[in-house]
């Protein structure tokens, strides 16, 4: 999965579309993950309503894109000492009860490379700090969930255990309506991002086709000021990730249900090429940049237009 990591330490220090079941967890790390100066605000401004706190300075974040994944951290040593946390955030379109176990193995990474680069030994008499882990988990799927809950590993051993003394906690925040309204009050580019997310639904639930939906919902934000700026610079990048993120979660669920894995890459070849083409047609994207994507030169996929 794309996950965006944040890592508060002064000295630890978008690529082609591939097949992917969360469209809303790609968008999410492009609104949020992304290194131009509106997705490092937005970042902060969502670091702040999780934690209460009131960071301003966006220059002091560093993000360094590594395997897909974010890390984020930031370069003064004041705001560490303040916090001395070390946070990871991953967001979900489809609830996962095994995050807690996956949270224990990114943290054995984090955790390793921290020692490593702060030269802390931790074979002496002397006890080594270590920042606290924070690990984060957005959620935004269909599924009925809680507002908030918390994940543990102990959950997922064979034998009962109570005792708590190897635990590793996720935290789950459901960002549906009516889970975290005070959250997404707190973060507007966090409550915008699920307003477009809320309105594709809406759309779809009038029984539009899912491009028309996503082409209402864009153009709907934009008109009422929502992520309007956003949206108005990237909206045939927007579009062609939500729907090409989407188009394949629909085909790999339904080539998963029915056992038909032999059909799998053919089945998302063709529903990919089909919204290339329309996208196309409705003059969201190029032509040049519509042969690219679907790996055809461009008087081929010209030829797929007549």
């Amino acid at each position: 999965s794309r996950r965006v990591r944040i890592e508060r330490n002064k000295k630890m220090s978008n690529t082609e579309v591939k097949a992917n079941p969360k469209y809303k967890d790609h968008l999410f790390r492009k609104i949020f993950g992304g290194e131009n100066e509106e997705s490092k605000r937005n970042l902060l401004s969502l670091y702040n309503a999780l934690n209460d706190s009131h960071y301003e300075n966006i220059d002091e974040l560093e993000i360094t894109t590594m395997e897909e994944a974010l890390y984020i951290k930031m370069k003064n040593d004041v705001s560490f000492l303040l916090d001395s946390y070390l946070s990871l955030w991953e967001h979900q379109s489809t609830f996962n009860p095994n995050m807690p176990i996956r949270g224990l193995m990114y943290f054995g990474n984090l955790y390793d490379k921290y020692i490593k680069v702060n030269n802390i030994n931790i074979y002496g008499k002397k006890l080594a700090k270590i920042p606290n882990p924070k690990y984060i988990v957005f959620y935004n799927g269909s599924s009925e969930r809680p507002s908030i809950e918390d994940l543990k590993l102990s959950s997922a051993f064979m034998n009962k255990d109570s005792s708590g003394n190897f635990e590793w906690t996720a935290t789950v925040y459901n960002l549906n309506k009516g889970k975290n309204e005070s959250l997404l009050a707190k973060c507007k580019p966090l409550a915008d991002y699920m307003e477009l997310i809320n309105r594709i639904r809406s759309a779809q639930k009038k029984g539009l086709k899912f491009v028309n939906a996503v082409t209402e919902a864009v153009d709907s934000c934009i008109k009422d000021g929502i992520m309007s700026e956003y949206l108005s610079d990237r909206k045939s990048e927007v579009m062609d990730v939500v729907i090409t993120e989407y188009d394949e979660k629909a085909l790999m669920e339904g080539f998963h249900a029915e056992g038909k894995e032999e059909g799998l890459a053919e089945g998302i070849a063709k529903g990919r090429l089909e919204q290339l083409v329309d996208l196309v047609k409705d003059g969201l994207i190029k032509v040049a940049d519509a042969a690219r994507k679907s790996g055809m030169s461009e008087e081929e996929f010209k030829l797929l237009l007549k």
